[in-house]
Formats: C-alpha cells, sequence, structure tokens
C-alpha cells in the first residue's frame, strides 16, 4: 500500500488553513486525513491543526485497527473526542470563537477501507467498476440538489456554495457520516479539500489517476491545474493505492 499527501496555499489565500497526512499505527496499517480550516482571525490553521494532531496522536497508539466494525467504532469515538477538545479550546480563546474545520478519513487496510467524513472535503474510490465520489457534502447547495430544488448544474455556481451544514468542532457534538468499503489490490482512493474539487471534474480526477502511475507525480499535476484555474483556494489531497505495504512512516503538513 502506497500514500502521499501534498497541500498548496493557492494563488490567493495569504496563508493555508488545510491540514492533513498519512500516517501509520503500530502494525503499520494507513490512516489518511484532509482538515480544511475555517473561522474568523485565522483560526482555521488552528482547528484543521488539532484536528489532525489529535487523530494522528490515537492512530500511531493503537496496536491493530480491528474488524470493519471495531475500526468504525474506533473512529467515531476518535472524532467525537476530537471534536469535543477542538470546541473547548475554541470556547477558551477569543480568537478561536466559532473556529472549525471539515475533515475527511480514510482507514485502510487489507481488505477494506473506512471512511468518515464531516463538511464537503471529499473522498473518491477507483476501482474496476469506474471512479465514483464516496462521501455526500454535509452542505446547503448539496442539500437543495438532494431534495429537489436545484440542479447539480445549479449547484456549482451557486452564490453559497461554501456553507456548511456541520464541521468539526463548531458545536459541542456532531456525528460524522461513517462508511466501509471493499478495498482491493489496485484500486486507488483520493482524498481532497474543496480547493480541488471545485477546480477539476470528476471525469479530470479519474483520468490522472488512471493514467499517471506514480502517485508523487499524479497528485502534483492535480494540485498545479487547480492553480492553473484561479488557486483561489488552499487545495489539498491524499492519495492511496493499495498493492505493497509501506514501511511505516508519515508524510504530513
Amino acid at each position: 500500500m502506497e500514500g502521499i499527501f501534498l497541500t498548496d496555499r493557492g494563488q490567493i489565500r495569504s496563508h493555508n488553513e488545510d491540514a492533513g497526512g498519512i500516517f501509520f499505527n503500530q502494525k503499520g496499517e494507513l490512516l489518511a486525513i484532509i482538515a480544511d480550516g475555517m473561522g474568523g482571525h485565522q483560526a482555521g490553521d488552528v482547528a484543521s491543526g488539532m484536528a489532525t494532531s489529535l487523530l494522528r496522536g490515537k492512530w500511531e497508539e493503537l496496536v491493530h485497527g480491528g474488524g470493519p466494525q471495531q475500526v468504525e467504532n474506533w473512529l467515531a469515538n476518535a472524532i467525537e473526542e476530537v471534536n469535543k477538545e477542538i470546541f473547548e479550546y475554541g470556547k477558551g480563546k477569543e480568537e478561536c470563537h466559532g473556529m472549525g474545520t471539515t475533515i475527511v478519513v480514510a482507514i485502510c487496510l487489507e481488505d477494506f477501507a473506512t471512511i468518515a467524513h464531516i463538511g464537503d472535503s471529499r473522498c473518491y474510490l477507483l476501482n474496476e467498476n469506474g471512479f465514483r465520489q464516496v462521501t455526500e457534502d454535509h452542505s446547503l447547495v448539496n442539500e437543495l440538489v438532494r431534495v429537489g430544488q436545484i440542479t447539480k448544474n445549479d449547484a456549482e455556481h451557486h452564490p453559497r456554495k461554501n456553507v456548511l451544514l456541520k464541521a468539526l468542532g463548531t458545536e459541542e457534538q456532531v456525528k460524522p457520516d461513517i462508511r466501509t468499503i471493499e478495498w482491493e489490490s489496485g484500486n486507488a482512493l483520493l482524498l481532497c479539500s474543496d480547493g480541488l474539487s471545485n477546480k477539476l471534474s470528476g471525469d479530470e480526477l479519474k483520468l490522472m489517476l488512471e493514467e499517471e502511475l506514480d502517485l508523487t507525480k499524479g497528485g502534483q499535476a492535480l494540485v498545479n491545474l487547480a492553480n492553473e484555474r484561479g488557486g483561489e483556494d488552499n487545495i489539498s489531497l491524499a492519495l492511496i493505492r493499495h498493492g505493497q505495504a509501506l514501511e511505516a512512516g508519515d508524510n504530513e503538513c
């Protein structure tokens, strides 16, 4: 199994509020995180950084993930604990009031992958059946699409496109969406912030993943293209491909 994490400030923003990385527990099982922070007074980077570091710490202490239900339970509990820590931290510091972050997490073991998310950072799966989005955005426009008030095309240009219905750390309690999928040799996962997904279509993401075997080159090409198209937001991604296991290590920003 191989994976890479990349993040870029983009062309417009003065600083990067995204965070994430790829981390391994004591058995060498992989955890990937993308977090897109938000909040006034540059507190977004505090929230995304806390989410990443706290989840990383919990994962690296874990000896073995276990089966699908065990992994789902662990992930739900870990995210709940991290949410409370970020919420309490934000309450205690005036400059961090209201801060929060999206988060998308993938735990990849040999036979399955478990994905959890809050907000509009996404996870995509490429396998023998094609390329599809695994997560569903917790956003206002996605809810409007879901109930039939607007079309998907309308959503792309909606003035309130960036309004989230929930985020990590903004409320005392929050529940992530969690699902477990089949994960086989040759499959790939792409986790990304909306700085990437707002700039490239699903077909473009699929084409790049299929054509570029080198994950770092492929990931950097995606970041470069998002920047070429304006780069108004921070751009972050994690790419994981099922295959030969990596030695335990990490790649973080």
